[in-house]
């Protein structure tokens, strides 16, 4: 008896569902991924062989090169509780609209008295204003330090958690400018800070 031959049909494969769900995460992800903000100085790092992350969040970084200073506290809502105790302190009014616009600046290097000026400037007017003359730090005018104890309150009022510092100083800076970041930091009793460098292989 001969064998029964099975007709052999080709297999479809609807991948409708599979294309919707790799473009709802395609989208997730750019819709949630922080752009990387631009170094407000070129410099660069010293090179170093230890390697630990540098976190994301409640944590201030202050950018050292070129004699100046420029201060960063991440999270927009850090940003402005900490423009709101500046504001306090040396008496100056901002606008809604104006602590909105702080909120979404990284880097900041200029001295107060001129910051509301540089938040009405976009980004590219910013960088060629010629304001951006370092944050003060002179024993007369200590404005960094300032800005510091006030970002570490906002974290600690928010986040309910202490805030981390790292200090991104050029290679080639020298030593009494780092040492009068550190001196800021030691006066508030902040004895515990990173220091940013470039990776270097082990030999």
């Amino acid at each position: 008896m001969p064998r029964v031959k099975i007709q052999r049909k080709s297999l479809s494969i609807d991948m409708t569902a599979m294309t919707d769900v790799a473009f709802l995460l395609l989208t997730f992800f750019i819709l949630t991924a922080t752009a990387k903000q631009p170094d407000p100085l070129e410099i660069k790092l010293p090179s170093s062989t230890y390697k630990i992350k540098v976190p994301d969040k409640d944590i201030a970084i202050l950018t050292i090169g070129k004699g100046k200073v420029f201060f960063e506290a991440t999270g927009q809502d850090i940003r402005t509780a900490t423009l709101e105790k500046m504001a306090a302190q040396y008496k100056i009014e901002f606008s809604v609209e104006e602590k909105k616009r702080f909120s979404l600046i990284g880097s900041l290097g200029v001295p107060l008295q001129n910051l509301k000026s540089f938040i009405k400037m976009d980004a590219a007017q910013r960088k060629s204003s010629g304001l951006e003359t370092g944050i003060p730090v002179d024993s007369t005018n200590n404005q960094l330090a300032d800005w510091i104890l006030h970002s570490r309150q906002a974290v600690a009022e928010l986040h309910g958690t202490a805030m981390r510092v790292s200090i991104k100083g050029d290679a080639k800076e020298g030593y009494s400018s780092v040492k009068k970041i550190v001196d800021i930091l030691q006066k508030q009793k902040i004895n515990k800070f990173s220091l940013v460098t470039t990776g270097e292989a082990i030999r």
